[in-house]
């Protein structure tokens, strides 16, 4: 039987590597997008040229009836769902004493609400064997200044996480969050001056920014064989923080 893979947000930097890397493992993936139907397209595309399978579906993350439908599809179209990738997210910056609160709002809505709207699903449907794969980030232990709220929101991914590996008792699904350090997707150059980019590229003892291919290997780890990995949050970020 094919295994069957959802991954959020999979027209992002990290997002389309993910789907692309799990197709390339085998795996039929639904390409999940918020509002850019050009690119998941584009992601579909890849995928079957290159011989995978792979749909795409519209949803707000954070909006409980229309995750449902994207479950409702993925079923529909494929018979199950095996493995869940949680990537869809949003990063806005600024000090604690300058953030304004609905850019505190919305990152609670994506990052906080959404992963709680697909890991509730997921955590229902997923078949015996799967994975569901949530994304933390590094800083909530580098307490790097102007993340507090996105830290804040990762840090709540954390506990999500390592409870619903304990929930999922008895299911043989393992629950992991992937905590990737700086990687060189657009979401991480945007607003940032090239000294910070240059500082942050020799913060690793490798010297280099992440790629995305380095943060999808990890996921291809988690969604196949690392069966005896669960309720961990795996810091995926070349040495810069453990």
């Amino acid at each position: 039987m094919t295994r069957v893979a959802i991954v959020t947000g999979a027209t992002g930097g990290i997002g389309r590597e993910v789907a692309e890397r799990l197709a390339k493992d085998g795996l039929t993936v639904l390409v999940h997008y918020a509002g850019n139907k050009v690119r998941a397209d584009e992601v579909v595309e890849t995928i079957t040229k290159a011989g995978g399978t792979a749909s795409a579906f519209q949803a707000d993350v954070a909006d409980e009836t229309q995750i449902e439908a994207l479950f409702d599809e993925v079923e529909r179209l494929y018979g199950g769902v095996d493995v869940v990738v949680n990537t869809a997210g949003i990063m806005l910056l600024a000090p604690l004493t300058e953030l304004k609160l609905e850019d505190l709002d919305r990152m609670h809505r994506t990052n906080i609400r959404g992963t709680f709207v697909v890991s509730q699903q997921a955590a229902r449907r997923v078949r015996e064997g799967g994975a569901i794969i949530n994304f933390s980030s590094t800083v909530t232990k580098l307490a790097v200044p102007t993340y507090t709220a996105y830290a804040a929101s990762k840090g709540a991914v954390d506990a999500m996480t390592l409870t619903l590996a304990k929930e999922m008792r008895g299911r043989n699904v393992t629950v992991n969050a992937v905590a990737p350090g700086p990687t060189a997707t657009p979401l991480y150059f945007e607003g940032k001056p090239q000294a910070v980019i240059e500082a942050a590229s020799k913060a690793a003892p490798l010297e280099r920014l992440g790629q995305p291919d380095d943060i999808a290997e990890v996921i291809s780890f988690l969604a196949g064989p690392a069966r005896w990995i669960n309720g961990q949050v795996i810091y995926t970020n070349g040495g810069v923080a453990a």
